[in-house]
């Protein structure tokens, strides 16, 4: 073999060493869901309404939930405050309470050990009386 197909060699190599080291050495976590919006459709005026989103851990890494806000007081976000493993599933639940009329669209914005780090959840509907 010669001299210059044996360095070839031992640079790809290198370089797959490299390449394999970097993407073990920073795992990041992913997440799936379910889907990302719900449509109320109508509801009552001043009666809560709850709905949960789902999401699965498609990975190998934890998907940690560190804080999710409500774009407002009139919605309220339960999550899970442990790490959901490789192949479970979570949920986050909403609650939103209607203080007046007239159509509405709220942002739950989630917080997570994720590649994007932020993912927006959304509720819309019209309030009835």
């Amino acid at each position: 073999m010669k001299v210059m197909d044996r360095k070839k060699i031992a640079l790809l190599y290198l370089g797959m060493i490299m390449f394999f080291t970097a993407f073990v050495s920073n795992p990041i976590a992913v997440i799936e869901w379910n889907e990302t919006t719900i449509d109320f459709g109508e509801i009552q005026l001043k009666k809560p309404v709850t709905v949960e989103f789902t999401f699965k851990n498609p990975g190998m890494i934890p998907i940690i939930i560190s804080d999710v806000k409500p774009s407002c007081g009139c919605t309220v976000a339960e999550f899970p405050k442990y790490p959901i493993g490789s192949g479970n599933e979570g949920k986050i639940k909403v609650t939103y309470d209607a203080d007046s009329p007239g159509y509405f669209s709220k942002t739950i914005t989630v917080y997570t050990n994720t590649q994007d780090g932020i993912t927006d959840l959304f509720i819309k509907g019209i309030v009835v009386r």
